[in-house]
């Protein structure tokens, strides 16, 4: 188990096409972070820590210890709870909006989390206030979002750019290696996994932005 301020991307292990670019990156976000800005969305919206957790599925406790920065919550966690607060999961890591159309390498807003095993989400699009956003995606082998499906408006499309990647739509599971590309109405119940025994990383594209 990680330490609260554990940067969980340093134990990552980067595929190839990563070394030797990321000490130039901007770092990622800590979930001490994440936590108090969840923390003021909901202050913000006068919720208690209850019955945010009752709009999430997430329970109080652990709400609590990540507001705190004690937790060391799932990727999947805050997209529920995100998603509770009617934001999409960029909002806790996006910081001020970019006023440029080019998203430089190094400027990418990331976020890194894991219970287990790794998940690196960067922003690739500058704005969360325009019809689409695209997200890169690094999984290590072994994550799945089975326990907790995601379900929302709009539509999704995938691109898997290094190792293997599976999609789980309305049941119907699809195994994607580098390549292949998929896509769906985001209204579907849906879950990812990386299947394989690599690292995978793919590209997705969301409209409107709820990533």
């Amino acid at each position: 188990m990680y330490s609260t301020a554990h940067n969980v991307a340093s134990n990552w292990h980067a595929p190839a096409s990563e070394v030797g670019r990321r000490s130039a990156e901007r770092p990622p976000l800590t979930v001490h972070t994440v936590g108090k800005e969840i923390k003021r969305l909901r202050k913000l919206r006068e919720l208690t820590l209850e019955q945010l957790a009752s709009d999430s599925g997430v329970s109080a406790g652990l709400l609590s210890q990540v507001e705190r920065g004690q937790g060391n919550p799932s990727f999947n966690t805050l997209v529920q709870v995100a998603h509770a607060l009617g934001i999409p999961v960029a909002r806790l890591v996006a910081g001020e909006q970019m006023s440029s159309p080019v998203v430089r390498r190094e400027e990418r807003r990331r976020l890194s989390l894991g219970d287990g095993k790794l998940v690196l989400a960067e922003m690739l699009t500058p704005r969360l206030d325009s019809a689409l956003e695209a997200i890169r995606i690094v999984t290590e082998p072994g994550y799945s979002s089975k326990d907790t499906p995601f379900v929302h408006d709009g539509e999704e499309f995938g691109i898997v750019l290094e190792g293997t990647h599976a999609v789980n739509v309305g049941g119907t599971h699809y195994v994607l290696r580098a390549g292949d590309s998929i896509s769906y109405s985001s209204t579907i119940p849906h879950w990812y996994e990386n299947p394989g025994d690599v690292t995978s990383v793919s590209l997705w594209v969301v409209t409107p932005p709820s990533f």
